[in-house]
């Protein structure tokens, strides 16, 4: 047999951190060992029941084959709605794809559009997956780092200072993974006098934890306050956080025909057309009741006040408040040195007490001079105090 040989554009990246941190803690929960796994990005919360009965009605009524492959007429209506009532953006159909989960989305769309040599800003800290499609795809990632004091947003001028004649994307998530960061109608409106700027740069604004924002101000969306600019911003959402529907696989996107129909092409020879079940029940999804959403958000805060304060709390670790989704970052850069060498040996640390956590510099993290762990706070205020605890417990020996 010769070699395995892997492609060069495989080689270029690395498998994603939380997916393997949350296997990880699968397997050791498997094993028989107590690990409370504060590591995964999806809420706790069951399906919706009208959700989960539409889809039990879809297969009731056979609909298992195939469907065009960017989804059916009632899936792109279904999601035009979502994109006008939820995020204030008007999308027709044509301007508008389904796919397997809002990372296939992001992914069609920056292997569809990028070239080695383009360049693409991605803030800091990100999504694991940002930079990594991006090298992917043969591009240059240029980070552009935020921080604690700032709530984790960039200011204009910094968006600036990084854009070059080869920048090709700016990729944009707010709420955001893993910071919590919301960008304000405020900072968006001038974030986009410097895209006006330069016409050459699209925009990917990942809005999938739009519902999940604690500030008490209506979502912002780039493409909704700036209609003249939206022939180039991508909007991705979704079912998966705002619905729990994490497991069945349908994110919803919308920008410019080209971009649409660029993305489609890819997705007919990849997967084909996503699953026509969850299609049904993300129908529901959006065309549904939404009232559950504000108990959710909610706990969500409780769950976020009780972390926030418990992890402040313990000497060499802190953290902001982050104003949406339903993560902590938390930096914890004075116990980094003698028996720790780094926040992955810190996470590993905290893995043997007991909680299953992502490092920060899985995300980007080193760009802002941080270094320490990601917490997902979509687990049980009980299961948060006990992780805490352990937590407090395991940096107490260090």
């Amino acid at each position: 047999m010769t070699e395995p040989r892997l492609s060069a554009a495989l080689q270029r990246i690395a498998p994603s951190q939380t997916t393997a941190m949350t296997d990880r803690a699968t397997q050791l929960r498997a094993e028989g060992a107590d690990i409370i796994s504060l590591s995964v990005g999806e809420p706790d919360f069951d399906t919706p029941a009208h959700v989960v009965a539409a889809m039990k009605d879809a297969l009731d009524a056979g609909q298992t084959r195939y469907t065009p492959v960017g989804g059916t007429a009632a899936m792109k209506q279904a999601a035009a709605l979502h994109f006008k009532r939820d995020l204030g953006i008007a999308a027709e159909p044509t301007q508008i794809t389904i796919s397997a989960g809002g990372k296939q989305a992001i992914f069609h769309a920056l292997t569809a559009t990028i070239d080695p040599g383009d360049e693409v800003v991605i803030p800091a800290p990100w999504w694991v997956s940002y930079p990594e499609i991006v090298r992917f795809a043969g591009g240059t990632v240029v980070p552009l780092a935020t921080r604690p004091e700032t709530g984790f947003r960039f200011s204009a001028s910094e968006l600036e200072a990084v854009i070059t004649p080869k920048t090709r994307w700016l990729l944009m998530n707010s709420p955001g993974n893993p910071t919590g960061a919301v960008f304000s109608a405020e900072d968006l409106a001038a974030i986009a006098e410097v895209l006006a700027r330069h016409p050459h740069v699209l925009v990917m604004s990942d809005d999938i934890y739009a519902p999940l924002t604690y500030t008490g101000a209506p979502h912002a969306a780039l493409a909704a306050l700036r209609p003249d600019l939206a022939d180039r911003v991508l909007t991705v959402s979704g079912v998966s956080k705002s619905h729990a529907m994490t497991g069945l696989r349908i994110g919803v996107a919308t920008g410019p025909e080209w971009l649409i129909r660029a993305m489609e092409k890819l997705q007919s020879h990849s997967s084909g057309n996503p699953c026509s079940i969850s299609q049904a029940g993300a129908v529901a999804a959006f065309e549904g009741p939404q009232d559950f959403l504000v108990e959710w958000r909610e706990t969500f805060r409780r769950r976020r006040e009780l972390v926030v304060g418990r992890i402040n709390a313990i000497s060499g670790l802190s953290t902001p408040v982050p104003q949406g989704a339903f993560y902590c970052f938390v930096d914890a850069s004075p116990l980094i040195g003698g028996k720790i060498a780094d926040d992955g040996a810190l996470a590993l640390h905290l893995l043997e007490h007991g909680v299953a956590v992502v490092a920060a510099s899985a995300f980007g993290g080193t760009h802002s001079g941080l270094a320490g762990f990601r917490i997902s706070f979509a687990a049980s205020e009980a299961q948060l105090t006990e992780a805490i605890d352990r937590i407090e417990k395991a940096v107490s020996v260090l």
